[in-house]
Parts: C-alpha cells; sequence; structure tokens
C-alpha cells in the first residue's frame, strides 16, 4: 500500500468474512462496547490512516482506536525501529519482582525498556517538577494509583472532587469519579467522599456570563464548597480534585479559559493536588505533549495510557508513598513490547516534530469542517487533532457516522451528540483533506436524505 496514493475503497459494511468473524467473536465474548462492526485484517496491507478489512475493504481510521494507535497502522516511524530487535519471550514479566536490560549499561542499551520510558516520561513532564512513575497496564490503573497515591499523601483525607461529564474508568474506584452516562456506573457501588462540580465548556463562559452552573453569585461552586464560612468541605481533608483538560467520553468538550484560571486558582490557594486524565488527550493529541499544557493549571499528578502503550502515573517523589509495598502490579513495569512501543512512540513524535504537525492539520481540518455547513451542525471544535464535531440531535450525529462508515470513513461518537476525529498524529495535507471531504460529504447526504423524508 503507497499510503500517499491511497484512498478508501469500501463496499456494503459489515462484509461477509466480517460478519462471519464477528459472530465468531461474540459467541464467547462478554457483552462489551464495540463502534463498528469492523475487522481489521492484520495480513493485510495498512499504512497510517489507512487499514484493509477481512473483506479486502480499505477504510480511512480516523479514530485511531480512541487514540491508542497515535499514529495509526504500520508506521515506519515506530515499526522500523522495532525490525531492528529479535524479540524475546515472555514479553511480559513480574516487573515487581525483578527488571529487565539488553545490555551492559542503560546508555548501551539494545533496546529501551520501562527505565528507558519512565525517564522520557519524566523529561516530557519535567515543566511540572515531576520525577517519579509507576507503570500499570491501563488508564484506569493509572487513575486507581493516583488516587491511591494522593490520598497516601494527604492522609488522613477523606474527600476526592471530579466534574460532571467526566469519565476516568471502568474499575469501580474510577467509575466513582465517572459522571457522564449513568449506563457506566449505575449498580455498582462507590466510593465515599466524591464531590461533583460542573465542567465549564468553552464558549466564553466565565464568572459574568455563564450557563453551565459552575460560577455562581459571582464565585464559583468549587470556591462556595470550600469557603471557611458557609462551605461544607474543609479544604485540608481533600485528597485530589481530578479532571480530563479535555472531556472525552463526555463529549470533547474544551474547557473555557475562566474555568481553568479558577480550578487553578482555587488548588493553589488551598494546596489541593491537581490529578489531571491525560488517557485520551495526552501524547501529542492536542499539539503538546500533555493537554494540561495548554492551561493555567499545574497538575500534580498525571494519568496515562492509551497511546502510551502502557498506562503510566507519574508525579513527584515527595507525592508517592515512601514504603515500597503500597503500589504493586503483576506485571506493573514489565510489559517489554508495550514500553519499547511508548518510547518509540514518544521519540517519534520528538524527531519528527509531531506536535506542530498536529497542530498545523488540526487548524487545517477545522476550517474544512467550519466551511459552508448547514445548520444541523451545531459546532466545530479541537486542539491539534482531538477534533469534535456537534450535532443538533443525536440521531442525527448516529446517522453520520453510518453514513461516513459507508464511504470508507471511520469515526466516532462521544457524548449525546457528537463525533471525535482521530487521525494520526504524523496526518498528511492530502489526508486531512481527504477525511474531512469524505466527512462532509457524508453530512450532506444524511441532511438530504431528511430533507427528502
Amino acid at each position: 500500500m503507497d499510503r500517499d496514493t491511497a484512498e478508501p475503497d469500501a463496499d456494503a459494511l459489515p462484509g461477509p468474512n466480517a460478519q462471519r468473524w464477528v459472530d465468531f467473536h461474540q459467541s464467547h465474548s462478554a457483552p462489551s462496547e464495540y463502534s463498528h462492526e469492523f475487522v481489521w485484517d492484520v495480513t493485510r496491507e495498512a499504512d497510517g490512516p489507512f487499514v484493509t478489512d477481512v473483506d479486502g475493504n480499505v477504510l480511512l481510521d480516523f479514530t485511531c482506536h480512541i487514540g491508542a494507535a497515535p499514529l495509526g497502522y504500520n508506521n515506519e516511524k515506530v515499526l522500523s525501529k522495532l525490525r531492528e530487535f529479535d524479540l524475546v519471550e515472555p514479553l511480559k514479566i513480574a516487573g515487581q519482582d525483578m527488571y529487565f536490560g539488553s545490555g551492559p549499561t542503560p546508555e548501551e542499551a539494545d533496546f529501551p525498556g520501562s527505565s528507558h520510558l519512565m525517564d522520557l516520561l519524566t523529561d516530557v513532564s519535567s515543566q511540572y517538577g515531576m520525577d517519579t512513575v509507576f507503570l500499570s497496564n491501563s488508564g484506569a490503573e493509572a487513575m486507581e494509583n493516583a488516587m491511591k497515591i494522593t490520598h497516601d499523601h494527604r492522609a488522613p483525607a477523606k474527600y476526592g472532587v471530579a466534574f460532571e461529564g467526566s469519565f476516568h474508568g471502568r474499575t469501580l474506584g474510577t467509575l466513582s469519579l465517572t459522571k457522564s452516562k449513568d449506563v457506566y456506573t449505575r449498580r455498582y457501588p462507590e466510593i465515599s467522599g466524591i464531590e461533583t462540580v460542573p465542567f465549564c465548556a468553552d464558549r466564553g463562559c466565565d464568572a459574568a456570563s455563564c450557563d453551565c452552573g459552575f460560577f455562581a453569585g459571582g464565585g464559583s461552586q468549587l470556591r462556595d464548597m470550600l469557603a471557611p464560612e458557609g462551605g461544607h468541605v474543609d479544604p485540608d481533608e481533600i485528597a485530589f480534585l481530578t479532571l480530563e483538560p479535555i472531556q472525552g467520553v463526555g463529549g470533547y468538550r474544551f474547557p473555557s479559559d475562566a474555568f481553568m484560571d479558577e480550578v487553578a486558582a482555587v488548588t493553589e490557594e488551598y494546596d489541593i493536588p491537581v490529578v489531571v486524565d491525560e488517557i485520551q488527550s495526552g501524547m501529542g493529541r492536542t499539539g503538546e505533549i500533555w493537554a494540561a499544557d495548554h492551561y493555567a493549571i499545574e497538575p500534580d499528578v498525571i494519568a496515562a495510557a492509551k497511546a502510551l502503550r502502557v498506562g503510566a502515573t507519574i508525579s513527584r517523589s515527595d507525592v508517592f508513598p515512601t514504603e515500597k509495598n503500597r503500589l504493586g502490579s503483576t506485571f506493573g513495569g514489565g510489559d517489554l513490547l508495550g514500553s519499547m512501543m511508548g518510547a518509540f512512540t514518544l521519540e517519534a513524535i520528538q524527531e519528527h516534530d509531531l506536535l506542530a504537525n498536529a497542530t498545523r492539520r488540526g487548524r487545517q481540518a477545522k476550517e474544512l469542517l467550519r466551511d459552508d455547513v448547514p445548520d444541523t451542525v451545531v459546532d466545530v471544535r479541537g486542539k491539534g487533532l482531538m477534533l469534535a464535531v456537534e450535532f443538533d440531535t443525536a440521531e442525527r450525529r448516529g446517522a453520520v457516522v453510518e453514513a461516513a462508515l459507508d464511504r470508507g470513513l471511520l469515526t466516532l461518537g462521544c457524548g449525546k451528540k457528537t463525533i471525535r476525529l482521530l487521525p494520526p498524529l504524523d496526518a498528511t495535507e492530502r489526508e486531512i483533506a481527504l477525511g474531512t471531504g469524505i466527512f462532509l460529504d457524508a453530512v450532506d447526504a444524511v441532511s438530504a436524505t431528511a430533507a427528502a423524508n
């Protein structure tokens, strides 16, 4: 496949082979979310955003596996480095019981491992004074460990603060912080002490003009909650405040600057640890390594995963517990392949100037998407290549997702009425023009069908 000339070429989806694979998979799979009945054929050609399914359909993937494949498929920026190594078995070890290396010294290593990945992570988080990392298997584990270390750091604190519309994971602990769709949280017990305040989305929202409820009576709900007189939570009893700098599952909601300024001011005033969930927004997706870099907040803990290929809880040594047995995981820090992929991805972002590329291509995508769209498109927003198109109804959003798929473009819904677009961080001008063109054609087709009916 030639990425420079590839085009989507898709018949009716799912095709007969894909349907057989889906049926086979579902015969033993527990019920879970699948956005499309698309089956990637790992033996066929794929490059960057282009991928081939088991029926030979070529699709343009603007989901990047919800950001977990930040450079798309078979990207030479990473694959060329992997080819240099004869991989070993086991690729995952009980990383809390032993270490792995690949040469006489770390400086002379044949390939990067978890030690090198942690070194890279502290380097790209040094603006926040972070020098310590705990690796795990997933974003939910990264968030669980963030909760643990801040509770330990602030003992005997008993509260946490989360925001409406948030999504932080599917474990019982992280579900207690998740305040988006109740389908994720109903029927499950919650940990106690979680206070919830509104998330102020970016529509010029500030103390003078606010329709989300965060700013109230000239102050903010967060500040009022902690006020020495009239507040109901003692700031000294708060272990953490956690937020997604940009809400993902909640609808790709971008915070107002005034909201972030107020969160920064309150947490600094009361010395409340800030935990940022960068599981979807981190690793260059927004044109900065961390989405928090765009805003006034000063994170004390970063939770990362997806594009990193492993889970990571990143903070300062003074925040992490000193006792060695406080954190642990069978495969924590022991995923050799995941660590290599994470290190190579970070290196590719830096070596190929992909932060700047994400900014340029994101600007291009927004300009194209905003050009002559119908009234049914409520908003086009984004930072870097974390892009969203919001529609007037959930039904129209769903119809556009299906119409785009029929034309060979993979997209994802989020929130109630929004489609998210996540092209690879090294997406080219041609690929952005191609993908947005298909997307807008799908929007027009849905509008025409609605008008005809």
